[in-house]
C-alpha cells in the first residue's frame, strides 16, 4: 500500500475523536436525568458504546476494502435499502408519532439511515458513467426520481430532517460531478417550494417554523426546545460550567442526549468547546474534499465528495438548528449525538472514505517501459543469466541507424 496522505490521518484521528467525546457527552447528558429518575445512570453510555464498537469494526472493514467494490454492489444496496424504507412504514414501532425504526431483537434500526448512504454510492456510481445532468430533464432521469422516491417515503415517517441532509449531499455530489451551478440552483428552488408544502401541510412543522421566527413568543410551547437550547448556549460562557455540571439536561432541555447535544457542550465546555467541535467538522470537510480531488478514479472522486457532504452536511443542519440560524429538523450530530443507526453507518462512510484515501487499499502498478516483462526489466533478467546487456557503441548505432535506412529504401 503507498504510503497514505495526511487527510487519511486527519480523517481518522478527527472521526475517532469525535466519537470518544461523544461517549463522554452522553454519558454527561444522561446520567444525571437517569438517576434523578430511578434509571441507570450508564444505560445510555452502555448502548452508545456497544453501537460505537459496532461502528468502528465496520469502519476497519470498509477501510480496508477495496472502494470499488461498493460500485458493484450500488444496485442491490439501493433496493434493499428502498424495501427497509417501506417496510418500516408498516412494520416499524410509532414512538412520538413517527415511524421510523424498526426493531430487530434487542436492536433498533433506522432505515432511513442507511438509505443516505445507498443514495451516495448508487448516485456515484451512475455519475462515474455518464455525464453530469446539464438539464432538468436530465437531472430528474434518473437521479431526481430516484431521491424524489426515497425522499417521498422517509417524509411519510416522517421525518423532514434526513430529507434534507439527502438533497445536501446529492447538491454536493452533483457540483462536484459537474453539474452547471445555475441548474443546481433551479432545483434547489424546486425543492425548497416542494419543502414549504411539506412543511405548511403538517401542524407540528408549521409551528417549528413560526417558532423558529421568534421562539420567545411561545416560550412553553413550541418554541421552548429552542428557547431552553439558547440558555444552555448562553450560559456556559467561554469556558463553560464544566464538565458533567450543566443544568438544562435535567428535565429542562428535551432530546438533550440526541439532537440538542450540541447545545450541552456549549453549556458544559463553553465557547471554546464549542469552537473545537466544530473546527472537527471543519477538518473532516477539509480532508475529505482533499481526497476526492486527489482520486484519479472517477468512482472514487464522486464518492469522496458525497460521502464528505453527507457527514458535514448532516452536521451543519443539526448545529444551524441548534444555534436557532434553521428551523428545528430533528437529527442527530455525527458521532457525538446517542443514536446507534447514524453511528454506524456514519463510521462505515469515514471507512468507505479511508479507503479511496489509501488509493483503494492496493499500491498503484508502476507504468511498465519497453524492457519490462512479468514485472522486470530487461537489466534484471540479464543479471539472473549472468550476462549483462553490451553498451551499444558509436560503430554500432551507426551500422543499425544504415541498416534501418535500406531497409526503408526497399
Amino acid at each position: 500500500m503507498k504510503k497514505a496522505h495526511l487527510e487519511w490521518h486527519v480523517l481518522l484521528f478527527v472521526t475517532l475523536a469525535l466519537v470518544a467525546f461523544g461517549l463522554v457527552m452522553v454519558y454527561s447528558a444522561t446520567s444525571a436525568p437517569a438517576a434523578l429518575g430511578g434509571g441507570n445512570p450508564t444505560g445510555y453510555l452502555a448502548r452508545q458504546g456497544v453501537y460505537a464498537l459496532i461502528g468502528v469494526c465496520l469502519l476497519a472493514v470498509a477501510a480496508r476494502t477495496d472502494f470499488r467494490v461498493w460500485r458493484k454492489l450500488a444496485p442491490p444496496f439501493l433496493v434493499a435499502s428502498f424495501a427497509l424504507c417501506v417496510a418500516v412504514l408498516a412494520l416499524g414501532d410509532p414512538v412520538n408519532g413517527a415511524r421510523r425504526w424498526l426493531t430487530v431483537g434487542p436492536a433498533v434500526f433506522q432505515p432511513s439511515e442507511l438509505a443516505k448512504l445507498a443514495l451516495a454510492v448508487w448516485a456515484s456510481a451512475y455519475l462515474a458513467r455518464r455525464r453530469a445532468p446539464q438539464t432538468l430533464a436530465e437531472l430528474a432521469k434518473p437521479i431526481g426520481f430516484v431521491a424524489a422516491v426515497f425522499c417521498a417515503l422517509i417524509l411519510l415517517e416522517p421525518d423532514l430532517g434526513t430529507v434534507i441532509v439527502v438533497v445536501v449531499m446529492l447538491g454536493g455530489l452533483l457540483l462536484v460531478a459537474g453539474t452547471p451551478v445555475r441548474l443546481l440552483g433551479t432545483a434547489a428552488a424546486i425543492a425548497t417550494v416542494v419543502g414549504v408544502a411539506a412543511i405548511w401541510i403538517e401542524p407540528y412543522r408549521r409551528a417549528r417554523v413560526l417558532s423558529f421566527m421568534n421562539p420567545w413568543d411561545d416560550a412553553q410551547g413550541a418554541g421552548f426546545q429552542s428557547v431552553q437550547a439558547l440558555i444552555g448556549l448562553g450560559s456556559g460562557g467561554l469556558f463553560g460550567k464544566g464538565l458533567g455540571q450543566g443544568v438544562q439536561k435535567i428535565f429542562y432541555l428535551p432530546e438533550a442526549h440526541t439532537d440538542m447535544i450540541f447545545a450541552i457542550i456549549g453549556e458544559e465546555l463553553g465557547l471554546i468547546g464549542s469552537t473545537l467541535v466544530i473546527a472537527a467538522y471543519g477538518a473532516i470537510a477539509y480532508a475529505g474534499l482533499q481526497v476526492a480531488l486527489r482520486c484519479a478514479d472517477p468512482f472514487g472522486k464522486r464518492l469522496a465528495a458525497a460521502l464528505t457532504a453527507l457527514v458535514c452536511g448532516q452536521a451543519a443542519v443539526n448545529l444551524a438548528a441548534v444555534l436557532g440560524i434553521a428551523p428545528l429538523t430533528g437529527i442527530p450530530l455525527p458521532f457525538v449525538s446517542a443514536g446507534g443507526s447514524s453511528l454506524v453507518v456514519m463510521l462505515t462512510g469515514v471507512g468507505v472514505l479511508l479507503n479511496i484515501a489509501s488509493g483503494g487499499g492496493r499500491a498503484l502498478a508502476a507504468v511498465p517501459d519497453r524492457g519490462r516483462r512479468n514485472g522486470r526489466t530487461r537489466a534484471a533478467r540479464a543479471r539472473d543469466s549472468g550476462s549483462a546487456p553490451r553498451a551499444r557503441s558509436g560503430g554500432d548505432v551507426r551500422r543499425v541507424a544504415g541498416a534501418r535506412r535500406g531497409s526503408a529504401r526497399r
